[in-house]
């Protein structure tokens, strides 16, 4: 159970970079992070951040003891939070397949492709954010400590911050087809 967390967290990451490689041989940019924002790139010292804090608290990597005391131990809460991790890779998965060839880290202005409306995106305008934070919910739950609950609220705002910027956009590009969508499917459940 100890390695859990590094395992699945290195999955999440690697089925981004697998799926972002996959359409690269297409030609096309799934990973256009940044460029309609700068501001964006203050999630990559936060994720930097979890993922060194998740192997500090593995493998006893120097850190601040203040900073990773653990709220709680408990076993339920190890259980729950695998059980979310995995629910969240499952979503993540999924939402994946039905994003298909448009799967996009951050907004496409450039080349923005049809818009999705089944599969995940039938429960859900933003599955794939609700996996996020399903798996990041997870993850406080195997280290509840203070740098998990800091990113995880700092990452809820972002992501809330990131739907609204999209939902803008989204209006504009696809106009009737996305109210109509929008009317009829939930942003979060």
């Amino acid at each position: 159970m100890k390695y859990f967390s590094v395992i699945i967290l290195i999955l999440f990451f690697i089925l981004i970079a697998l799926r972002s490689m996959t359409l690269k041989r297409k030609g096309i940019t799934a990973i256009v992070f940044g460029e309609t924002d700068r501001n964006d790139f203050f999630l990559v010292p936060l994720f930097i951040l979890f993922i060194y804090t998740v192997f500090a608290c593995t493998f006893n990597l120097p850190i601040p003891p203040i900073l990773i005391k653990s709220f709680w131990i408990s076993k339920v809460s190890d259980l729950s939070g695998i059980l979310l991790c995995v629910a969240g890779i499952l979503g993540f998965s999924s939402t994946l397949i039905s994003f298909g060839d448009s799967f996009r880290v951050g907004i496409d202005e450039k080349h923005p492709d049809k818009l999705v409306t089944s599969g995940m995106f039938a429960i859900s305008r933003n599955p794939i954010y609700i996996s996020f934070l399903i798996f990041f919910t997870g993850m406080f739950l195997l280290y509840p400590n203070l740098v998990i609950i800091c990113v995880l609220i700092l990452l809820s705002i972002a992501i809330h911050r990131q739907i609204l910027r999209e939902e803008a956009f989204l209006k504009i590009h696809y106009g009737k087809e996305y109210e109509e969508y929008f009317k009829k499917v939930r942003r979060y459940l």
